[in-house]
């Protein structure tokens, strides 16, 4: 019994991790079961009905579907280029420079992290139609609004790295007669990027999964939220869920590929 309950107090974080793991993926893994349901005819479009493959054979099957997705990944990786590379440098700004109002600055990129979309979403509106834009709703200023939220993230995110890496590397490369800009390019830049890139993943995740923010300030134009809101009125297509498992497989596969090389570079240097 003294053994059972030390193995059991051992393995009870464990335990409760993957526990929490498997609660987490519940709904993702719904999502892949149901890109395989055959929903043709029935009534309730969220019970299993058969086994096809039509939905993954056929993903643009429903009217204008493909187009919103297409339209939220351009959106997507246009707001991570720019909010990537203008919060990177507002985040190298702010951890290696002392300024006036550098804390109020701190504050400020903080606050559209706390503010309620809805709140940040009208704004915005209201914004673009003092603004003059009322009538030209769409396409820019969605990528506008997506910008800005997605620049707080952005900056937190690159922060955290530069707070916690080393500046003796960069010391000893100067030493080495390193210029400046030779030193950011092999050292800091080297360093400092898997932060950029999670910054630039959880960017393009926010804003291709804007549903609110989108919504106000959209006009005509029709992301993939949006897309599945306005179906979901009338039934939410089956190929919806393939999109769903699509993304977070290429999610997954972002993940796996940079912990791969996370690990292989780790070796590199300890074999040095």
């Amino acid at each position: 019994m003294v053994k059972i309950g030390r193995w059991i107090g051992a393995h009870l974080v464990l335990a409760l991790g993957l526990l929490v793991l498997v609660y987490m993926y519940i709904p993702n893994i719904i999502v892949a079961l149901m890109s395989f349901n055959d929903s043709t005819g029935a009534k309730n479009l969220y019970r299993f009905q058969a086994f096809t493959w039509t939905n993954w054979t056929h993903p643009c099957a429903p009217t204008g579907m493909c187009e919103a997705v297409s339209k939220s990944i351009e959106i997507g990786l246009i707001a991570t280029i720019g909010a990537t590379i203008l919060g990177t440098f507002a985040a190298f700004g702010l951890v290696r420079h002392r300024f006036t109002g550098r804390s109020t600055m701190n504050i400020v990129l903080f606050l559209p992290m706390a503010t309620p979309e809805i709140v940040m979403g009208s704004s915005l509106l209201a914004l673009f139609v003092a603004a003059g834009l009322g009538g030209h709703l769409g396409f820019w200023t969605i990528l506008a609004a997506h910008i800005m939220f997605c620049l707080s993230f952005v900056v937190v995110t690159v922060k955290a790295r530069l707070a916690g890496m080393d500046s003796n590397m960069e010391k000893a490369a100067m030493d080495l007669y390193a210029n400046e800009w030779q030193t950011f390019w092999r050292i800091t830049f080297p360093l400092v990027f898997p932060g950029v890139l999670s910054a630039a993943l959880l960017a393009f995740s926010l804003s291709f999964d804007d549903f609110i923010i989108t919504n106000l300030n959209s006009g005509q134009t029709v992301t993939f939220p949006m897309y599945v809101w306005g179906a979901a009125q009338r039934g939410v297509p089956m190929q919806v869920n393939v999109i769903g498992t699509l993304m977070f497989l290429a999610a997954l596969a972002a993940v796996m590929v940079g912990e791969v090389g996370a690990r292989r570079r780790a070796k590199l240097i300890a074999a040095r």
